[in-house]
């Protein structure tokens, strides 16, 4: 079985590629022992000089064919593991880069395979692998040239004992077909031709034998020239031997020389690399002599001088803080050098400082732009020249952090103390500028002297003086108390509008200022956390020292910077737009740091926004309206930029949502507390006027702001308030009808809440349309009454008859309803008398309606609707009750639509 598996190897998988099977095992990995594999080892011939390889062979999917899946070199082969050499075992390990584990399926196959393996590896490689735990009889002993000649002779034939099947080469197949061609018969008669080659064999070995007894003499010189030769060879060997014994002590002396020459090379390399070290710690603590003298005497005034002032520091920077190894700190030259160091940064440190210290307590002292030179404007004084006096000492701040952290919080500390007076006063006299702003307005617009321009709106706000005029209300129709406050006047929309001008520039001026102080306070004391600060520094001095040894020479002097790096670091510090620089992309987050100095800076700007709020409230609560749009938008655009205005801002829109509540209360508290006059008729109640107005400006106000959530929630509490007082002012009021109050009310809300057009208040508005409608109907129905009275009397009885159980037809045989007393209500009701009673009743439900609502007509057309029904119904009881009496009313469905038509048109 395994010579034909071996034998179809070699033809399919190793013939092709001019390699030769050797030896093969069949293996599988415990515990799949159903899918196994072959290991061959294989000699490739084609290639100089022979290599051997190790191949793990499996079956492929389809069939007999066979694939070579791993291949390894065998002189990657590092340890053979027979597992044991004293018991049998399948078992063995192949030691290459990993190991890998096998089992034979046969101990016979395991222990050929790497008997030849061990043939393989004395043979062909130079480093051969370790065999352990393998039995002895495996490993033959190769120590003796004439045995390893033979072994060589027996390896050379690998494929004789390793082999059953050698395949005939290509000269012995031409040979073979050359013999056969001669012989006629060799394909028909095989005996024959087997014949015929036995007597040419016979004739082969004879002439043999008589050549080699003819040689004798030839083969005896042979014979003693091998002698000889192997006698030269032992010569030659024993030369060999004593050359290399003279080698070897050669060798030794070359090793001994060899560390010596290592000693010396180290020594030599550690000299070097001691004398780079030295070099690089004295260039790291080498400070110029133009930083020295700028340190101790550079000008602080100047742009030239700071410049190199910020130079010198950042080099100063760079020396104390020079990576150097530890071990070198302690030395006696570097310590001085650091005292050094110390001592001169201390006193820069001090210098710095004080003249710092001055600046700012001699800005905190000047008022700068007073309001009175902006009279004319309302602004808060701009600090631009004070920033850009200051910005230009950021990078000597930075160093002073990173430097002395005491002295830059001291710093800090009188910045802040000297800027925030100044900031206090100014927000305190800007906001009382608003006020007075406010007061004077609302002064003029109570006198009539408004200009035109204060009639505007700005912002979500637009004109509302055409709601005032588009009103046209009568004033017969007022039934409002004297003393109550109205929300459409042109001096109100006015005064609003004002507001909302100076509120919006309140607002946008605070927001300047404290964005444009943020942005210097940020940059100018390096707000942010101290690695990024020391990181930043540390870059400024590896910059500085760059330039330093780009510098010829140690015995260079100092020279003045080139202008133009001046003008660069000027540029860099002053940049354009610096103060109004805001950040779209990405807005900078702002750390505690930054808001505490914020709220340092300006102590009492929430305390005063909040004053004003208050004032503004106390002069007209719907200024609450402007402030919480106004106030929102500007909560919504500070939330990222700068969370101290965002904070600032957002607790003064806590306190205007309050307001705002406050100002719905009181209204909702007005409503509740109207006092309707009983002597007129009611018409239009005063608070659903009030209503409207206020819809009209709120819509206005709260345009496309977000804050609609809040105005609905208004909305909704004062619908449900106006539903309850119109039912209740309806029930009161004696001049006019219950049903007239409220149905005359309730369409005027379903005008308004149409016209509003809220999602949320849809379930009110069709409750007002059905209010109105209910009271409508009831109103025309109750109004109408009896208009002809007897008529209706009469009828009344004709259907109690009949509900009684008299028949219809048998009901004018009744005294009381026969056809001659029904002919006499008849007569009593000629179409003059009809007309006559109903221009009685157009007047007097022209008399309880209100012009405004133009209801009169929607009215009398209903009740047009409503006689025509009763006429039906009691032309529907004489024919069914008088059939074949020929009894009718004196006019006709035509005549009535002809009476209501002429008495509508006569008025």
């Amino acid at each position: 079985m395994m010579a034909n598996v071996k034998h179809q190897l070699q033809q399919e998988l190793f013939l092709p590629s001019d390699e030769r099977l050797i030896a093969m095992v069949q293996v599988f990995k415990v515990p799949r022992k159903r899918k196994h594999s072959y290991l061959c080892a294989v000699l490739n011939t084609s290639e100089t000089p022979v290599t051997a390889h190790l191949y793990q062979v499996k079956k492929g999917d389809r069939g007999d064919v066979h694939k070579k899946k791993l291949s390894w070199l065998l002189r990657d082969l590092r340890c053979v593991d027979g597992k044991s050499a004293e018991k049998e075992t399948t078992e063995f390990d192949l030691h290459f880069e990993k190991a890998y584990k096998w089992t034979a399926m046969k101990v016979e196959e395991k222990e050929n395979f790497i008997a030849n393996l061990w043939r393989l590896s004395q043979r062909f490689l130079i480093q051969k692998p370790d065999f352990v735990n393998v039995p002895d009889k495996l490993l033959e002993d190769v120590t003796d040239p004439k045995a390893l000649n033979q072994k060589s002779q027996s390896v050379d034939d690998l494929s004789i004992a390793g082999e059953d099947y050698q395949a005939l080469s290509a000269k012995e197949e031409s040979d073979l077909e050359l013999l056969m061609s001669e012989c006629h018969v060799a394909m028909s008669n095989a005996e024959l031709f087997a014949e015929q080659l036995s007597k040419q064999l016979s004739v082969l070995d004879g002439a043999n034998i008589h050549s080699i007894m003819g040689s004798e003499d030839q083969v005896l010189n042979l014979m003693r020239l091998l002698d000889e030769g192997i006698q030269e060879a032992e010569n030659i060997e024993d030369k060999l031997n004593s050359y290399d014994h003279i080698l070897a002590n050669v060798k030794e002396q070359m090793e001994v020389m060899r560390d010596k020459d290592t000693v010396v090379t180290q020594r030599n390399n550690n000299h070097q690399k001691l004398l780079e070290d030295m070099e690089r710690v004295v260039s790291r603590l080498d400070l110029d002599l133009k930083h020295m003298q700028a340190l101790m005497d550079g000008d602080l005034t100047t742009p030239n001088g700071i410049f190199e002032c910020t130079a010198a520091a950042q080099a100063l920077h760079g020396c104390m803080n020079a990576d150097i190894h530890p071990s070198m700190l302690k030395m006696r030259a570097v310590e001085d050098q650091q005292k050094r160091f110390k001592k001169l940064s201390t006193n820069f440190s001090k210098r710095l400082a004080h003249h710092l210290n001055n600046l700012f307590i001699h800005q905190g002292n000047e008022i700068g732009e007073t309001l009175g030179r902006i009279a004319g404007d309302l602004r808060m004084p701009q600090h631009g020249s004070a920033h850009k006096e200051l910005v230009i000492y950021a990078d000597l701040m930075l160093w002073l952090k990173s430097t002395d952290a005491m002295v830059f919080h001291g710093l800090s500390t009188v910045y802040t103390d000297s800027l925030s007076r100044l900031y206090v006063r100014e927000v305190q006299d800007f906001l009382e500028s608003a006020k007075q702003r406010l007061m004077s307005k609302e002064t003029k617009g109570k006198h009539g002297m408004l200009a035109p321009d204060t009639l505007k709106l700005s912002g979500s706000s637009t004109s509302l003086s055409k709601m005032v005029e588009s009103r046209g209300r009568s004033s017969s129709m007022q039934s409002v108390d004297s003393a109550h406050h109205t929300y459409g006047s042109e001096s109100d929309l006015a005064a609003r509008s004002v507001f909302d001008q100076v509120l919006e520039k309140v607002l946008s001026e605070l927001e300047r200022v404290c964005i444009a102080e943020q942005d210097f306070c940020f940059r100018f004391f390096h707000l942010i956390d101290n690695k990024s600060s020391h990181a930043n520094l540390e870059q400024a001095a590896k910059t500085a020292s760059a330039q330093e040894g780009a510098q010829e020479g140690p015995e260079v002097v100092w020279q003045p910077q080139p202008a133009a790096a001046i003008e660069e670091f000027i540029m860099e510090n002053l940049g354009e737009g610096l103060l109004q620089k805001r950040e779209t992309s990405e807005r900078r987050q702002i750390n505690d740091e930054v808001r505490a100095m914020m709220v340092e800076l300006f102590p009492t700007l929430e305390m005063e926004m909040e004053a004003f709020l208050t004032y503004a409230e106390r002069q007209d609560g719907m200024y609450t309206m402007y402030m919480l749009v106004r106030m929102s938008q500007h909560v919504i655009n500070n939330q990222h930029v700068g969370s101290f205005l965002g904070k600032t801002f957002g607790n003064c829109l806590i306190k205007v949502k309050r307001g705002f509540d406050k100002c719905i209360e009181a209204m909702l508290q007005g409503i509740r507390e109207v006092k309707v006059s009983k002597k007129n008729r009611c018409g239009i109640i005063s608070f659903v006027h009030q209503f409207e107005e206020f819809a009209n400006l709120a819509e206005a106000i709260f345009k496309g702001s977000d804050r609609r959530t809040d105005l609905n929630k208004a909305y909704s509490k004062l619908v449900h308030v106006l539903f309850e007082q119109i039912q209740k002012v309806a029930a009161e009021h004696q001049k006019t009808p219950r049903e007239v109050v409220l149905m005359e009310n309730f369409h005027k809300i379903f005008s308004i809440l149409s016209h509003l057009k809220n999602a949320g208040l849809e379930a009110d508005r069709k409750e007002a349309k059905q209010l109105y409608q209910e009271n409508m109907q009831a109103y025309t129905t109750n109004l109408l009454g009896r208009p002809l009275e007897k008529l209706h009397i009469f009828f009344e009885g004709v259907e109690a008859r009949v509900a009684a159980g008299v028949k219809r037809e048998e009901v004018g045989f009744q005294l009381a309803f026969s056809k001659t007393e029904l002919r006499k209500v008849i007569k009593e009701y000629p179409g003059k008398e009809v007309k006559k009673t109903l221009e009685h009743l157009y007047k007097k439900v022209e008399k309880q309606l209100c012009e405004e609502e133009n209801l009169l007509q929607v009215v009398w057309h209903e009740m047009q609707d409503v006689f025509i029904n009763q006429y039906k119904h009691y032309d529907d009881l004489m024919t069914k009750c008088y059939p074949d009496s020929q009894l009718s009313l004196e006019f006709t469905i035509d005549n009535v639509l002809q009476y209501f038509s002429d008495i509508a048109q006569s008025h």
